[in-house]
């Protein structure tokens, strides 16, 4: 069955547009109640439980969700804005069936989505989304005035998601001494963050924490760490902690000001479980993690997995070679020893028990590996292609391939999103994989146009 509505990531788009209304969220409630109650079988009620993020969207559509989702019979439990990965600890603690969440993370306030988590706190398999989706085909029937769900809302849902990310340091572990800039992005964790590293001894100095509906990403968080470099300079911070405006990515930057990526800080973790000895034998990165690491971690004694872009696909991976760490460079961090998701302040106590417990600061524990200069460029198409198809495609990399012998590496990846293919070469001379490049992409188009 092919996908109509379903992402590699749940359902997003713009507001007001497709299937991001309220008429189709309204559907969607109902259509997963449906799926959902099937699934928890014939034992009690089946039970969902909602977050969002600040977007003013979300209000409307949590709106619609719920009264889907009670017209199936389904009883609801609201959590108000709360981080992706809080939902999805919050939907195994809370017993639920399932867990879905209002945003679009990184986006701006224009746009919404919805994610989705099973019982166990995992993305939904594949074929849980195509039953939802075959099940939008049917008209909506409400289920009688008596097995109409019920909605309750969980007023401590904050304060339990903070007593989990503390228990996940050791026992006595603090930050005490340490000033730490936290930009929370105006997103979901604006109350969550703040209160876990000042709760830990940590002197904060907190921006991005006033959502007013339509700041969220606004100049702040993990895609424009420039005011967050700017707060640590100029007050003398020891580092800061930039997230997306869901929770589920991290990003810092060094006393110096200096970003920190995904990469980087899955590196020091990597590194430092490696010293504590609670290493696996590797890591699972993905096709765009930078050769650097995959060279650092190599010296090290540890293996690079490279999986698919995406979260769902990294977890996969993870799963499969046994390992326990693994991410993107975009700062989506995956710990599944300690939690289900990808989960930036989890991920960041990582990156700070690193820091302590090892004496170094963290621009001395990036100093391990050396990133190698990428450049990527765009290649429009007419509408999606099969690079295989194109032998003159190939024989273009192969020859970028032996000039950057191994030194370097090549990557031409059609993207899920919009109609392009995206070329990139990365290597130890900036200027030689600059000009490799756009070589390498103006031949892709010749190919391809």
């Amino acid at each position: 069955m092919t996908r109509q509505y379903f992402g590699t990531d749940g359902i997003r788009g713009e507001v007001g547009e497709g299937a991001i209304t309220p008429d189709f969220m309204l559907k969607l409630g109902w259509a997963c109640g449906r799926v959902f109650s099937r699934l928890a079988g014939s034992e009690g009620r089946c039970l969902v439980i909602i977050g969002k993020d600040t977007r003013v969207s979300g209000y409307m559509f949590e709106s619609a969700l719920e009264a889907g989702l009670v017209a199936a019979g389904v009883d609801v439990k609201l959590l108000g804005p709360m981080p992706t990965p809080a939902v999805a600890l919050m939907t195994q603690t809370l017993s639920a069936d399932a867990g879905i969440v209002i945003s679009a993370s990184h986006n701006p306030f224009q746009d919404n989505g919805i994610k989705f988590f099973s019982a166990s706190g995992s993305k939904l398999p594949d074929e849980i989304e195509l039953a939802i989706e075959a099940e939008l085909e049917h008209d909506l029937e409400t289920v009688g005035s008596r097995q109409i769900g019920k909605v309750l809302r969980v007023v401590d849902a904050a304060g339990r998601y903070i007593e989990f990310c503390k228990s996940t340091v050791p026992e006595g572990f603090n930050l005490r001494g340490m000033r730490i800039a936290v930009d929370c992005a105006n997103g979901a964790t604006y109350h969550i963050a703040p209160g876990v590293f000042s709760e830990l001894g940590a002197e904060v100095l907190g921006m991005g924490t006033q959502p007013d509906g339509f700041n969220i990403n606004e100049g702040v968080g993990s895609t424009d760490t420039a005011a967050l470099s700017a707060l640590v300079r100029e007050r003398n911070a020891d580092l800061g902690i930039a997230f997306d405006g869901d929770g589920d990515r991290v990003l810092f930057v060094d006393a110096n000001g200096e970003l920190v990526d995904g990469d980087e800080l899955i590196y020091v973790i990597a590194r430092h479980r490696l010293a504590t000895g609670s290493s696996d034998a590797g890591v699972v990165g993905t096709l765009m993690t930078n050769l650097g690491m995959e060279i650092a971690l190599r010296d090290a004694g540890l293996e690079l997995a490279r999986a698919q872009v995406g979260d769902r696909f990294v977890k996969e991976m993870m799963e499969a070679e046994g390992w326990h760490l693994g991410g993107e460079s975009s700062g989506h961090i995956i710990c599944s020893d300690i939690t289900t998701t990808g989960d930036g302040i989890v991920a960041a106590l990582q990156v700070l028990r690193a820091v302590r417990e090892s004496g170094e600061t963290l621009a001395a524990l990036r100093a391990g590996m050396t990133k190698y200069p990428q450049t990527m460029i765009n290649v429009r198409m007419a509408g999606k292609v099969n690079l295989e198809d194109y032998p003159q495609v190939a024989e273009a990399v192969a020859r970028v391939e032996q000039e950057l012998g191994s030194r370097g590496r090549v990557l031409l990846r059609p993207s899920g999103t919009e109609p392009v293919v995206r070329v990139m070469v990365e290597g130890e001379d900036e200027a030689e994989v600059h000009t490799l490049c756009q070589r390498l992409a103006a031949d892709v188009e010749r190919c391809l146009t």
